[in-house]
């Protein structure tokens, strides 16, 4: 008895045409996967690995080159302050600077000498030393500076001292004059007087 083979229906077909073209872009697909290490820095465009396609994490110290990175690469204070290092050698001398402007001139007063004398008789020779006391001061308007006494003789051999020199004092304790006191052993009268220096403040 002959057996009859049924013709396959359109719709059959088409469905095995489409599982072939699927089957076959599959293979093609696994075909062109890239082998590994195969995509090296000139494959890739510049600017093309951005930050979003970088995992979490995959860079770490094992990926970077030593002594690759900047301290520009690093956020304010991540990285340690050294230990301070050793003074430097001095420097050259700076230039002179320009000269300052002149101050203010200076108040000159003038110095004035007032002075005032006495008569000293001789002590009693061998006894006493006959004392005399004078004083001077300076004009109303006026301050004393310091003072000294002189004689009217002055020869080394003559027996003349000064025993006091003091200054005259106002009520604000201000100097104003000075008063001098000189001993007499001489054998003569001798005239005593006190210099006072004087300026107007």
């Amino acid at each position: 008895m002959r057996k009859l083979v049924r013709r396959p229906s359109p719709a059959m077909i088409v469905a095995c045409i489409a599982l072939l073209v699927a089957l076959g872009g599959t293979s093609m697909a696994a075909a062109t996967q890239l082998a590994r290490n195969s995509v090296g820095t000139p494959q890739l465009r510049d600017g093309a690995v951005t930050n979003p396609k970088i995992r979490n994490n995959a860079v770490n110290s094992a990926k970077v080159a030593n002594r690759s990175l900047l301290r520009a690469d690093f956020a304010p204070g991540q990285l340690p302050a050294g230990p301070t290092g050793p003074q430097g050698p001095a420097g050259p001398a700076g230039a002179a600077g320009a000269a300052g402007p002149a101050g203010p001139a200076g108040l000159v007063r003038a110095v004035v000498v007032r002075t005032n004398s006495v008569s000293i008789a001789d002590g009693a020779a061998g006894v006493s030393l006959n004392s005399g006391r004078v004083s001077r001061n300076c004009d109303s308007n006026e301050r004393a500076i310091s003072a000294g006494v002189s004689w009217s003789d002055d020869d080394e051999d003559k027996l003349l001292f000064t025993q006091e020199l003091e200054p005259t004092l106002n009520s604000q304790g201000q100097v104003i004059g000075f008063v001098a006191v000189g001993g007499n052993d001489s054998g003569e009268t001798e005239t005593f007087t006190v210099h006072v220096l004087c300026y107007v403040p």
